[in-house]
């Protein structure tokens, strides 16, 4: 990697089905994260689904309330991932296995040359494999759940990037 490489922002996208609760969750928290850092004009960052049900809608009013009881915002609107995505990102982050078995299967997954992977396999307290549970069908406690999840995991992630810089 030449000079100019390195000094680029990276990239990290969060995924699950529907970018409704856990993926813009995940984003909401690493930017906070990232901003309290200092770091916002290193690392962009970015959320999707593996589904097109949701496109265009905000994050669940009920995410939305947990994370701002925290401080958090989450302002993205739900997009679908697509294969072009995975020749602008650096880290494409699944919430769950059969997202990433998804993300897996698209073309351009086998020549990504980035991380492709679990979001909590960056949370040093999780066993490898470890997911993001859905809390949509859930009660307001979930929510709450996958913001801990999404900060232990996010605090991992920043860790690991700043010592790649």
């Amino acid at each position: 990697m030449n000079d100019r490489e390195r000094k680029a922002p990276l990239s990290v996208s969060f995924v699950c089905l529907g970018n409704i609760c856990r993926s813009p969750t995940a984003e909401g928290m690493m930017r906070s994260l990232v901003a309290a850092q200092g770091l916002s004009d290193s690392i962009q960052i970015k959320s999707a689904g593996t589904s097109a049900h949701h496109v265009g809608e905000r994050p669940d009013r009920r995410a939305r309330l947990a994370a701002e009881r925290r401080g958090v915002s989450l302002d993205s609107r739900a997009r679908q991932f697509r294969s072009r995505d995975f020749e602008r990102l650096d880290f494409v982050l699944a919430m769950d296995a059969e997202n990433l078995a998804a993300l897996s299967s698209l073309p351009g997954a086998r020549e990504f040359r980035g991380h492709l992977g679990l979001l909590r396999d960056f949370d040093p307290d999780a066993p490898s494999g470890s997911e993001v549970p859905d809390p949509y069908y859930g009660g307001e406690h979930g929510f709450d759940e996958v913001l801990d999840l999404c900060e232990a995991a996010c605090r991992g992630l920043l860790d690991h990037l700043r010592s790649r810089r």
